[in-house]
């Protein structure tokens, strides 16, 4: 029996179509059942209107395809910056989470660190409190390693989760090479926090290429996710460009998108959930 047979996919599918509808109709021909929300009609959904996503909810439930995740921009945003703004922003966000059924929702842990030991103590008094709103809110907040945050490689993830053990791990393994991190160290150290797995695929040079054609070890760990009881993974293949890219990363910090040519995003999008079952049904 396939050990990775349990495993269900979920998708960033604006990577698929900016628009909510077409988003829905990438899903259902792939056969996902799960969305992890982040861009809808072009707005992000720390943007959304209660309006726009009691809309798109409704659309979903017809469809049949469940939310497993906010994918919000919390801590996407300078340690100097105005934390009360970040608060609000949160809020805001956990609404969407309540009208979506969402029972998770990813973060970040701040730009401008420079990964220095001195910003630890406010990063994780920030996270903290973030994780007390989640609580309110019965949310399990996720923390997503990215190039350019304090939590940027495995060690400092580590320290965080430590720190803040009410904080689950969302492991992207693109991220990391993208860092220079070795994936299965990564893994080795943050497995017992992983809640879930994105799917993005690098080159040793960095370049974004689809999953399993690059160094991310996407066929060593995968196997160790499903064995420790892992479920669900979330494609976010960026195989092209998209609407809300280039907001997703700052001007310095910004990944090299494809390498191969798609007729267009949905195009790019099938193809990385193609890759993804030949991993799993390998």
């Amino acid at each position: 029996m396939n050990p990775m047979s349990h495993i269900k996919l979920c998708g960033f599918a604006d990577e698929a179509d900016a628009n909510r509808l077409g988003q829905i109709k990438a899903l259902t021909e792939n056969n996902i059942p799960y969305l992890e929300i982040r861009g809808v009609d072009g707005t992000n959904i720390a943007n959304l209107s209660r309006e726009a996503a009691l809309q798109f909810k409704s659309e979903l439930d017809v469809a049949g395809i469940k939310i497993w995740s906010i994918g919000s921009p919390a801590g996407k945003t300078q340690i100097s910056g105005d934390f009360e703004q970040d608060i609000a922003q949160f809020k805001h966000l956990l609404d969407m989470a309540e009208i979506f059924e969402a029972k998770r929702i990813r973060l970040f842990s701040f730009y401008g660190t420079n990964g220095e030991d001195t910003y630890f103590d406010e990063v994780c008094r920030r996270l903290n409190i973030f994780c007390d709103l989640c609580d309110e809110r019965s949310v399990i907040p996720c923390h997503e390693n990215e190039k350019g945050i304090y939590g940027e490689n495995a060690p400092r993830c580590l320290a965080i989760h430590k720190a803040v053990p009410r904080l689950k791990a969302v492991f992207d393994p693109a991220n990391f090479v993208q860092c220079g991190q070795d994936v299965m160290e990564a893994w080795e150290m943050l497995a017992p926090y992983v809640e879930y797995c994105h799917i993005k695929d690098a080159a040793p040079d960095g370049h974004i290429v689809p999953p399993g054609d690059g160094i991310g070890a996407l066929r060593e760990y995968l196997p160790l996710y499903a064995a420790q009881g892992g479920v669900v993974l979330t494609l976010e293949p960026h195989l092209a460009q998209f609407v809300g890219l280039k907001a997703l990363e700052g001007d310095q910090n910004r990944s090299e998108v494809g390498g191969l040519n798609f007729e267009n995003n949905r195009a790019a999008f099938d193809h990385a959930v193609m890759k993804l079952r030949e991993i799993l049904n390998a």
